[in-house]
């Protein structure tokens, strides 16, 4: 959970307050500690944290404001990151020996699971945009809908959503602006499917 220096010092202050006196502090204490002179100031401080579920005040009672005591920390597993894919026209499959940390609840158990970085953005209705890291789940079938990443005429990697039209795969993107890729399915091969995203803020 992301917060600002005052946020922790705010944060951190209630903590050891309560440790020290055995009750929660005031708005004023708080203040004081801290060198603000507004109550309106800490408040809202105060009110950000709660938003972010780690105080929480009791309803009618002074000095209410307390820590929320913290879950089970989820479980970090680290994958290989593969490569890159192309969310648009095909581009040359690009292998790179790397790695990522990706919550536990993102690996599958049905077999290997990889990671991609995304280029272009062909899929951006479906929320993969350009930069984004899709989680995958190894795999050489998929499902009508499902999100793959598939290698064509075994060189160039796309990800796209998968189709069965009659005899033909259906390559489909989230982009109105961009044309599915029909071809037959001697043509294709499906690599995995997405099962997660990561998106990173630059």
């Amino acid at each position: 959970m992301a917060l600002t220096r005052r946020q922790r010092q705010v944060l951190d202050y209630i903590g050891q307050f309560i440790q020290e006196h055995g009750y929660s502090p005031s708005l004023e204490e708080i203040g004081h500690h801290l060198g603000l002179s507004s109550v309106a100031t800490v408040h809202k401080h105060v009110s950000l944290l709660v938003e972010k579920g780690l105080v929480r005040r009791r309803w009618n009672q002074n000095r209410s404001i307390e820590p929320v005591p913290p879950g089970p920390e989820a479980r970090a597993v680290l994958i290989p990151l593969s490569g890159r894919v192309a969310a648009g026209r095909p581009i040359e499959a690009v292998q790179e020996a790397d790695s990522i940390e990706v919550p536990e609840s993102m690996v599958s158990r049905r077999g290997r699971t990889f990671a991609l970085e995304v280029r272009g953005d062909s899929m951006q209705d479906e929320q993969i945009r350009d930069g984004d890291l899709v989680i995958v789940e190894e795999r050489e079938t998929a499902e009508n809908g499902e999100v793959v990443v598939a290698l064509v005429d075994g060189a160039d990697a796309t990800l796209k959503s998968f189709h069965r039209d009659g005899a033909r795969i259906r390559l489909q993107p989230a982009n109105p602006s961009m044309r599915p890729i029909v071809l037959d399915p001697r043509r294709i091969r499906v690599q995995g499917v997405v099962v997660g995203l990561i998106r990173r803020f630059r």
